[in-house]
C-alpha cells in the first residue's frame, strides 16, 4: 500500500528538499570554470547579468589555475526562486566558455 501523502517523483521531492533548504531571495555562490580567456570574466559577468541586472561585477572572485591555463570564477548571485537558480545554471553550462559549474 503506498502513501498518498508523499510524491511519487523523485525529482519533485528532490526539488521540494532543495527549495526548504534555501530562504528565497538568497545570495547563492557559483563557481565557474573555462580556459583562460582576456574575456573570460566579462562573458560570464554578461551572462549573469541577463538574470539578475543589479548583479555586482565587482564581487566576482577569479582565481588562476595553478598551470594558468583555467580561470575559476566564484560568482555571488541574488537567486530569486529555483527555478531562477536552475536558469542560472542552464545558461552557464550551456555556454562555450564554460567548462565546469558548481
Amino acid at each position: 500500500m503506498s502513501d498518498k501523502s508523499q510524491p511519487t517523483d523523485p525529482t519533485d521531492s528532490a526539488a521540494h528538499s532543495a527549495d526548504e533548504l534555501f530562504d528565497f531571495p538568497c545570495d547563492f555562490p557559483i563557481k565557474v570554470m573555462g580556459k583562460t580567456h582576456p574575456e573570460f570574466h566579462d562573458t560570464i559577468v554578461g551572462v549573469l547579468k541577463e538574470f539578475d541586472r543589479d548583479f555586482d561585477a565587482s564581487r566576482v572572485e577569479s582565481r588562476p589555475s595553478s598551470g594558468g591555463n583555467y580561470t575559476g570564477l566564484t560568482c555571488t548571485v541574488r537567486a530569486q526562486n529555483r527555478a531562477h537558480l536552475d536558469d542560472i545554471y542552464r545558461a552557464l553550462t550551456g555556454h562555450p566558455m564554460v567548462k565546469v559549474v558548481l
